[in-house]
Parts: structure tokens; sequence; C-alpha cells
């Protein structure tokens, strides 16, 4: 079932006013990899009232009163992309096209859609229920940051917008606790994964340097964000405090993890995975082609790559979903009207880290001193693949299945790593899983941009590549290996540009498609990086490329020639 998105669908139902409105930049697809459908669902399964607002129009009321006043609270919500990136390039060009907008034209996500919304409520809801910010956008803007398109340092958006709480992460148990306690008129200051504003700070709160001080000075913004970045663990992070002229940002420790049981339930809610009709006929959605008939088996990434915000927001410790839990959902696949018998990708931010985890992370938390892939891959971290063969063989298995494939990027330093079903992994992928082409992200080729990435060296690319060619031949399959390339990533030259080129040419053999212009999005290292000046690791000056003609040059050296007109 939809939720609500219509007074009509309300009265059906029997409702004349709901608990909580959902306000989203992203139009409704009722799938459980859209998180504003998520969330709702878990809170509809909980007792709520839960309706939905897509893509408001922000020039009048007709949408964003068209279900009227929550009784408990507003959720707000960018949409499953920062705004910002969704609505411009890394070079500030304004993006024509935007999959998760009817009709496929960027005409109806606002810029900083999280502080758009709050304000449109607040023009027509005056003295409304609490505000509550949510999604990446707000999750990755939640303490004073680099603003890439702005060129400076924001406060949290909790302040820009005026929001009353901000909830960060993924948020199933925090929004709905939160819930529980407006419902039961109980304080919510103290719940895990909630930020707000206040006069005073909980004495045992770790206190971040002040907006001010990080705003002008680059060296404090770099020591704020060491703090912020290392107290993302549910197991181990101290609750956090930053002052914003005479009020304060209270950052709550993290929520903890949904457990297997709990992860199972939720995606066992009930999904139409489809747009809502109020929407469909605005027009195709283009993101719909990718999830529709997706699985979502794990969550989190244990790469923690620097330009990924992944690590901020899902967490780096890999929480996966029983075997059972997503047969069953292949089971419900296969009743849609829509299914053809397709899986279109089974795994996660990395698609083979389902299934293993260090043992000390789950009980301790992550650790401060390394990381589990960089700059190799730790001892304690149990690589196997056996889980991910046993489920991709089981689901291919079903009735009704035709294809199961892996479209999320894999590691391949992982696989090299498993020396007991590695091999045995990459061929059941060549066999069974890859539609012609398997994503890879090296980024790039040269070790003194790769360490600023944090990414494995190339040599693990080219053996990867070598067993990948092997076995498609084997399989009497011409398949391929798609690589995405980033340019003028802070500490990359032209002419590090150049050897990637060579090395793309000579030892890959492509010429690359997937090439993107780095991107400083907020909260992650590498945008501490373009922001500083500063490797943050050895405090040594970089080189950073911040004129727009000189990164698309970048870039321009791996893509191919545009071929010349013969009259």
């Amino acid at each position: 079932m939809f939720l609500p998105t219509t007074a009509a669908e309300m009265k059906a139902l029997g409702w004349s006013t709901l608990d909580i409105i959902l306000v989203t930049g992203d139009t409704y697809i009722d799938s459980p990899f859209i998180g504003t459908a998520l969330i709702g669902k878990v809170l509809a399964a909980a007792g709520f009232r839960v309706g939905i607002i897509a893509q408001p129009a922000m020039d009048s009321d007709l949408d964003i009163t068209r279900l009227g006043e929550p009784e408990l609270f507003w959720g707000v919500s960018g949409g499953s992309v920062d705004s910002m990136v969704a609505n411009y390039t890394a070079n500030g060009r304004r993006r024509r096209r935007d999959d998760l907008t009817p009709g496929e034209i960027n005409n109806r996500r606002p810029d900083r859609a999280v502080i758009a919304y709050t304000n449109l409520i607040r023009r027509y809801f005056k003295q409304t229920r609490p505000i509550v910010l949510g999604g990446i956008e707000a999750s990755l803007r939640r303490v004073a940051h680099y603003d890439f398109w702005s060129d400076s340092i924001r406060r949290s958006v909790l302040f820009d917008a005026k929001g009353d709480y901000l909830m960060y992460g993924m948020g199933e148990k925090s929004m709905v606790e939160l819930a529980v306690r407006l419902r039961e008129q109980k304080p919510v200051e103290d719940i895990r994964g909630l930020c707000y504003r206040g006069k005073i700070p909980p004495a045992d709160y770790l206190e971040l340097p002040d907006y001010q001080k990080v705003k002008n000075d680059r060296r404090q913004f770099a020591e704020m964000f060491r703090l912020f970045y290392h107290n993302q663990d549910p197991r181990s992070a101290r609750g956090l405090c930053q002052r914003h002229g005479d009020r304060w940002l209270v950052h709550n420790s993290p929520a903890f993890y949904l457990s297997q049981a709990e992860l199972d339930r939720v995606y066992s809610l009930d999904f139409e995975r489809r747009v809502h009709p109020y929407y469909q006929k605005e027009g195709r959605v283009r993101a719909l082609d990718t999830i529709q008939f997706s699985l979502a088996s794990h969550r989190g990434c244990y790469g923690a790559c620097n330009f990924c915000a992944i690590a901020v927001h899902q967490g780096q410790t890999i929480r996966w979903r029983s075997e059972q839990s997503l047969v069953d959902e292949a089971r419900q696949l296969c009743r849609h009207p829509d299914f053809k018998g397709i899986i279109t990708d089974v795994g996660g931010p990395t698609a083979n880290m389902y299934g293993f985890e260090c043992r000390k992370k789950t009980t301790r938390g992550v650790c401060r001193d390394k990381r589990c892939l960089h700059p190799h891959i730790c001892d304690q971290l149990p690589v196997q693949h056996r889980s991910q063969i046993s489920l991709l063989k089981k689901l291919r298995q079903l009735p009704g299945i035709k294809k199961v494939f892996v479209a999320s990027g894999i590691r391949h330093d992982l696989v090299l790593a498993d020396r007991k079903y590695g091999d045995r992994y990459l061929e059941e992928l060549v066999r069974h899983h890859v539609s012609g082409q398997l994503k890879l992200a090296p980024e790039h080729s040269e070790p003194e941009v790769l360490e600023l990435m944090g990414k494995p060296a190339v040599d693990l690319l080219l053996e990867f590549k070598k067993r990948f060619d092997r076995l498609s031949r084997k399989a009497g399959k011409k398949q391929f290996l798609t690589y995405y390339l980033i340019a003028a990533h802070p500490g990359c030259t032209m002419k590090q540009m150049q050897k990637l080129n060579q090395f793309v040419r000579r030892q890959l053999h492509i010429r690359p498609e997937q090439v993107q212009i780095f991107t400083p999005t907020p909260s992650t290292y590498s945008s501490l990086m373009y922001w500083t000046g500063i490797n943050p690791f050895t405090n040594e000056t970089l080189l950073v490329e911040k004129n727009p003609r000189a990164k698309e040059k970048q870039k321009m050296v791996l893509l191919p020639k545009p071929k010349q007109k013969i009259n």
C-alpha cells in the first residue's frame, strides 16, 4: 500500500489528520531504496499515520498544505542525493536531468532543499509542530561544514534551516523513538542519533571548535573535522557540541545499528516498488529502472575512501540481512505484476562486503589508529565470499527468477585477499551475475593520488583484470570491466592525469567513459583537503586545482576526442 499523498487518500483510510508528514526532494517511489519511503513505512508499521509530500511547489501553498498539519512532527529531507550535488555539476553548471523527478527534467528540487522546505512549511504554518531534518543532505551537513557551492564554511544546517531537530544516519530506530516520545509528551533531547539547538550543552560532551573559529581558521576547521569524524561509531563515539553564536549545536551519540532481525523486519515491509500514481502521471522516473527489482543485501562500508561520505552516513560497520530475508524478498518480486524474472542488483554500497565483519569492531567500535582496507587489508578482517556465493546461488535457483545480476561495484582487492573463496566467487560472478559489464572503482593509477584517496594500488587491479578476463574466456562470454575514475582530486596534477591516461590505454586497453571531476561534498576528508590545501594525515601542503577550466582539462585528458565532421 502507498502512503497517502492526497486528502482523498487520507479520507479513504478514514483519517482526518496525520501524525507525521514527510516532505522530500525526490518524487515518491515506494521502494526500500528511497529513504523517505522506507522511514515512512517503518513509522506506519509502528502504528503512526504517515503521509508524504514529494517535491512540493515552492511558489504556492497548493502542495505543502494539501495534507493539513501533522499532529506530531514534519520530517524534511532533500532526497536521496544532496540537492546541490543533484542540481549542479562539479564545475557549477546546472544539471538538466534529475533521475528522481518525473519526466527527468531537473525543475522540481530546490537548491539547499532542506532549508527551502523548512522555510516553505513555516511560511504557511506559523506556529507549527516540530520540524525534523533528515536524509543525507541533513546528515552530512549536521555540523559546521565546507560548502563547495559557496566556497565557504557554513553553519550546521539545523541553524540555517531553523529546524527543531535533526536526525542523522539511517534513522529507523531514532525516528520511531522520537514519534513515540512526542506522542507521549516526553522529552526527546537524549535520543541517540539526534541533534538539537540548545542554550547549554551537556557537561560530558566533547566540545568542537566553535563555528566562528572554524570559519576563519583552516587548521581549526581541520581539527574540528578530525574530532567529528572519529566520533561516528555507536559503540565508541562521545556526544559532541559546537557553539554557533549564542547557541549550541548538541550532537548526541549515533544510534545503535539495527540487528539482523531488525534489518530483516524493515525489508519485509510491504513496498509497492512503483512511483505513486499521483506523480506517475507526470512522466517517467528514470531511477525506477535501477531500483525497482534490486535487493539491498547490507549496509555500511569499511572502505572509508577519503572522497566518500558513506562512512559518516551509513557507518563503517557492515550489517547484513539474513539469507532467508533476501530469498523471501526475491519471492515477493516474483509476484509483482511488472517483474520479468530479472533481479537487477544484489548489493550495498560495495556488493562484496556481504556476510563478514571484524569481531573487534562489532564489540568495541571502529579503530581510530587504522583503517580496515587502507593501506592494506587488516588481518582482523575475516574476508570471505562464501556467504555471498551461497546467497546468489539460492536466489538464481528460485522459480520465476531468470537472472540475478550484481550491478553494485565490488572491491577487487577483497576478492584477491580471499584465498579460499575469492576465485570461486569471481567465477560465479563471471558465469552467472555479470550483465556484460562489472563495475570497479580504481579512481586513479598514480600512488601519490591513490594514497590521498585511500584506494588500493594498481597492481591489484591488474591482477584482478587478468583473472576476470581469463574466466570470461573460459566461460565463453564477451564481458568487460567498467572503471570509475576521478579527475582533479586534491593533490592530482595534470602530469598525473597524463600518466593515468597512459595506464588506462596501455594496461587496461580502454578509452574510459566513466570519468568525473572531483566534487567536494560535505563531511569527507577529501573536501577537507580541498578547502585547507593540506594533507590532514601528514600536514603537508597539497596542490589543489580549483580553476574550473583546469579541472575540465584534467578530465578531458582521459576522454575520447570528438570526431571531426567532414564537409
